[in-house]
């Protein structure tokens, strides 16, 4: 199986994230979910959570 070369890795999306002044707790929160739910995206396959974070940053999920 090949990798997808367009996944971005962790640590760039939480630095996306915070120039964008969200944390994953608080853009989590806002989404009306709990806190730790998009941490799920960060870690596994979760289209609904990958779209949220995409959207946050203004890129394309």
């Amino acid at each position: 199986m090949q990798k997808n070369t367009a996944d971005w890795h962790r640590a760039d999306i939480v630095a996306a994230l915070k120039k964008q002044g969200w944390s994953i707790a608080a853009l989590s929160r806002e989404a009306g979910l709990s806190s730790n739910t998009l941490k799920t995206a960060l870690a596994a396959p979760y289209l609904k959570g990958e779209r949220i974070i995409a959207a946050a940053i203004g890129v394309a999920a």
